[in-house]
């Protein structure tokens, strides 16, 4: 049967985009990986870091796959939100969007793109390159999850594309009664888009560029 592979950010770069794969009718994820390194060699020390997904969801490596699937190789998450845009963050906009009377607290988390990476160096422009098709459901089951748990309104908004320094890169509004709830769910909505939403970021550098892993 045959399926597509994908691949993004890092991984991209040692191998494809997108490419077809040929494999037998009982195959699974990890057979479609295996098929994919052979062609590309240099993948194979990424396998440990890398998570798989069969048409927009995540799936075990053991996931028997079908004809015409889409099997997502995909590295370590960064940013993440509710919806995805390639235009500036209208952040007062979110935040009217929730103010409700019954409301007592908002609280706003804004990323904002910086000039410094962690290591001190020069940064002169921040790229997010998104898996979009898988994107807007994940950030749907994060928002809603949040709401359910902590009894919230939330939204959230993040960049793909091109970032000028010093706009924003993701925006998180929480609503409620009272603070506690508004801030612990803010928290949990930046912690799970770090580990689950696909998407990744480039600082660009003077002297060069690179991608970025979480807590790199």
């Amino acid at each position: 049967m045959r399926v597509t592979a994908r691949t993004f950010a890092s991984l991209r770069e040692l191998s494809a985009g997108r490419c077809e794969l040929e494999l037998g009718s009982a195959a699974t994820v990890e057979d479609a990986w295996s098929t994919l390194q052979a062609r590309f060699p240099a993948i194979e020390p990424q396998r440990p870091y890398v998570r798989a997904a069969r048409n927009g969801a995540y799936v075990a490596w053991s996931e028997p796959i079908a004809e015409g699937d889409v099997i997502a190789f995909l590295p370590p998450v960064s940013g993440g939100a509710s919806s995805l845009t390639e235009a500036p963050i209208d952040v007062a906009a979110l935040e009217d969007s929730l103010a409700e009377s019954g409301m007592g607290a908002i609280v706003t988390f804004v990323g904002r793109a910086r000039d410094v990476a962690d290591d001190g160096r020069t940064v002169i422009e921040l790229e997010y390159e998104a898996y979009a098709e898988m994107a807007d459901s994940v950030l749907e089951e994060i928002r809603t999850e949040a709401e359910q748990r902590f009894g919230v309104a939330c939204a959230v908004v993040h960049r793909s594309g091109l970032v000028p320094i010093g706009e924003a890169a993701v925006a998180i509004v929480t609503a409620a009664r009272h603070r506690g709830e508004a801030y612990d769910a803010s928290r949990f909505v930046i912690e799970a888009i770090k580990e689950r939403l696909p998407i990744w970021k480039r600082e660009r550098f003077a002297d060069g560029s690179e991608w970025k892993r979480p807590g790199a």
